[in-house]
């Protein structure tokens, strides 16, 4: 005798109940299953690399996700006392380490790709390094990326530019602020704060582009590239700098590192981070970007924020309130 038919319908499930031989079967089977050690296991994989699509005017762009990593809190936030910064956290039901975001973006515009940061690459173990995964689950290859545009160099920012000594973009131009080349790629800067880490990764990283000659720096506010404008805001280093892109009168504006901990930076923009260079300038650039940026409804594309880190800024009472783009899923 056959199964009956396996029916949903009217929300009520009807389930087939085998009988005579076939039940004899298959509960041998069941009971074989139990005690078989060599049965399949389940095939569920991680989580899928991060991917997500919109538009700005004409622009296709693509957040990507380089991946996550445990970042301790206390220890990185300057101007704060600790319980306050537990305090804020738990208001959001999140605790120290923080799991924090490490964030690119692709740019289609047809005739070139560009590509805002590079990831971690390999140089944070086992955290990051997933950019390859995520361009690929986009439908591109590194090999099809036109420009760079870096924020700043910093591991989790240029990281992903080289794998022993190889471009790993090798048809790219990396677009920077000379401020920043001048800086990391100088070893007489470690005697100015410059962490001989950061040097050396540099060197492995950047240096690459800068021998081949894919390397144009900016100095000035600029437009790099059509509809793409360069703004300096040194202080977290003193070559960092925002990107603004345009396309039929709609903007994105990518940050890069002006903010690290949003439920702590938001409410307290004075508060800085143990990896900013000057304190200060970045302690100012905050403030006058988040001043100006408020209410403005500009989007916005941050570096650390919750993946795809996509949001707009306005106030709250004397602090500010990041509000994240709605959840779309659809052509």
């Amino acid at each position: 005798m056959k199964p009956h038919t396996l029916l949903l319908a009217a929300g009520l499930l009807f389930a087939a109940i085998p009988t005579g031989h076939a039940a004899d079967t298959a509960a041998s089977k069941a009971a074989n299953k139990a005690t078989d050690h060599t049965a399949p296991q389940s095939t569920a994989q991680p989580s899928a690399a991060g991917v997500y699509r919109f538009a700005v005017g004409d622009l296709r762009v693509t957040a990507l996700s380089d991946g996550t990593l445990p970042l301790g809190i206390k220890p990185l936030v300057k101007g704060l006392p600790p319980e306050r910064i537990d305090a804020l956290l738990a208001e959001r039901f999140e605790r120290d380490p923080l799991e924090t975001s490490i964030n690119a973006f692709l740019i289609d515009a047809g005739s070139r790709l560009l590509l805002v940061d590079t990831g971690a690459g390999q140089l944070f173990g086992p955290y990051g390094g997933k950019l390859p995964l995520s361009l690929a689950a986009a439908g591109y290859r590194a090999d099809q990326v036109t420009d760079i545009l870096l924020t700043h160099i910093h591991t989790d920012h240029s990281g992903g530019l080289a794998l022993d000594g190889r471009m790993m973009f090798p048809n790219a131009t990396v677009h920077v602020g000379k401020a920043d080349l001048d800086f990391f790629l100088n070893r007489d800067n470690i005697a100015k704060g410059l962490q001989p880490r950061h040097y050396d990764e540099a060197v492995a990283t950047v240096a690459p582009y800068v021998k081949a000659g894919k390397v144009k720096p900016f100095t000035d506010r600029s437009e790099i590239l059509p509809g793409v404008t360069a703004i300096p805001t040194p202080g977290h280093t003193p070559g960092h700098a925002f990107y603004r892109v345009t396309s039929r009168g709609e903007s994105i504006e990518f940050w890069g590192d002006v903010i690290h901990v949003g439920p702590v930076q938001f409410p307290h923009p004075e508060a800085t981070v143990a990896f900013d260079i000057d304190q200060d300038a970045a302690r100012a650039q905050r403030l006058k970007r988040f001043a100006e940026e408020a209410g403005s409804g500009q989007l916005t594309a941050a570096a650390h924020l919750s993946f795809p880190g996509l949001g707009r800024l306005t106030r709250d009472s004397d602090a500010y309130r990041w509000v994240p783009v709605e959840y779309r899923n659809r052509d």
